[in-house]
């Protein structure tokens, strides 16, 4: 791959990064309080309702990632970047004009046909840079997003409060379009197909990799990983407004709260990969997993908004280490003929953690509060901390596969 190319879609992947990012997130921090909007719920309702709402898009992604892994083998990677881009656009500058929750979960099902901007892209870099610099550029990719991520909140919290919910919505297909047209005509991809009748096949995949054990074990990681993080999304609004009481405005000071995390992990990310370069991706995954544990706890027992503002920063650190890692993982152990497939059913993997976390959170807080979700979360890391502890013993020095 010639060096400019990569450099040059790195660059350009990293806005449309940072543009997704944004556009995915403008809307998280209020989606309780939109749903609240949409019916006379129950706070037990609201915090099920929120939870459904949350995991219906990763389900069907879930489903249709390998599909489309598939389809980005024999007709490339920017394809699949136009696809979510333009679909995302569409799906949801509609939730803007929805009129109950069921019409809200049935644009969320159908943005998770069009889930996986993020994903396809890092495929893409993934499979162009050089194997040794794979961490720190995959941590570099990871910056876009991320500070998107923050930045989304904060733009979203201040619209909703301002001008209210559904504006945002459409701001938010507005980027997604923005995005989609930065990737038609910026985004160069070298591209070899691969004939239906070449297709590999899910057992030859595996017959492709020098480490079979450690790959599904990444995709095991990923899902536990999102599980843990997104057990508490649906209902960190809700757990801000009864820190907060009645007073401030809610979505904005919800969109902060969201958005201290990120900024962490834009600092720390870049240098973690690097980090991971030199020593090992594996140890720097099993560190940012301990600090999690260390940071969720105490904030079941925080009494101010403040405080939890503070412990979700410190959490960044360890979001820094922790997809960036697992993902330099794979690349470094994936070749790259089936390198599509795997980042494809990573995202099967990550889907499935997405689904399982909001519902999780939301009926953990619904039953015994919100407090509780702090305590239950650090259970699932430690597992996957076992698991890749597990999973992991092979990589010593081996060298990256080819």
């Amino acid at each position: 791959m010639n060096k400019s190319i990569w450099q040059t879609n790195l660059k350009i992947l990293w806005f449309g990064c940072f543009l997704a990012g944004m556009g995915f997130s403008l809307v998280m921090p209020f989606m309780a309080l939109y749903i609240n909007t949409l019916g006379d719920f129950t706070q037990k309702q609201l915090s099920l309702w929120s939870g459904i709402t949350f995991s219906s898009t990763f389900l069907v992604t879930a489903i249709v990632s390998p599909f489309w892994g598939k389809l980005a083998d024999r007709q490339g990677r920017k394809l699949m970047l136009l696809r979510t881009a333009l679909g995302m656009a569409i799906v949801l500058g509609l939730m803007g004009i929805v009129q109950n929750v069921y019409q809200l979960i049935a644009l969320r099902l159908l943005q998770g046909v069009f889930a996986g901007f993020i994903s396809n892209a890092t495929a893409l870099i993934a499979t162009q840079v050089p194997r040794e610099k794979s961490g720190a550029t995959l941590g570099t990719l990871t910056t876009g997003s991320v500070t998107g991520t923050l930045l989304g909140p904060l733009a979203g919290g201040t619209i909703a409060g301002f001008f209210g919910f559904r504006v945002t919505f459409f701001i938010t297909g507005l980027l997604l379009f923005l995005v989609f047209l930065l990737c038609l005509f910026f985004v160069k991809e070298e591209f070899v197909p691969i004939l239906k009748s070449e297709e590999l096949s899910g057992k030859d995949v595996l017959h492709q990799l020098k480490n079979p054990r450690v790959i599904v074990g990444m995709f095991v990681t990923t899902m536990m990983i999102q599980v843990a993080s997104n057990s508490i999304s649906p209902i960190l609004s809700l757990y801000v407004k009864q820190l907060a009481g009645n007073s401030g405005n809610i979505a904005f000071i919800s969109g902060i709260v969201a958005s201290v995390p990120g900024i962490a992990t834009l600092i720390a990310a870049p240098r973690l990969g690097a980090l991971g370069d030199r020593i090992g991706s594996e140890r720097v995954l099993k560190a940012g997993l301990v600090f999690s544990i260390i940071i969720l706890i105490p904030m079941a027992f925080v009494t101010q908004v403040w405080q939890l503002a503070v412990l979700r920063f410190l959490l960044g650190i360890s979001d820094a280490a922790l997809i960036p890692a697992v993902q330099a993982i794979l690349t470094k152990n994936s070749p790259h003929v089936v390198a599509g497939r795997v980042f494809s059913y990573n995202q099967s993997f990550q889907a499935m953690g997405n689904v399982m976390g909001p519902l999780v959170g939301s009926m953990v807080s619904a039953s015994f509060g919100f407090s509780s979700v702090f305590l239950i979360t650090p259970l699932f890391i430690v597992m996957n901390l076992f698991l890749v502890q597990r999973n992991t013993k092979s990589i010593k020095k081996q060298k990256p596969t080819s």
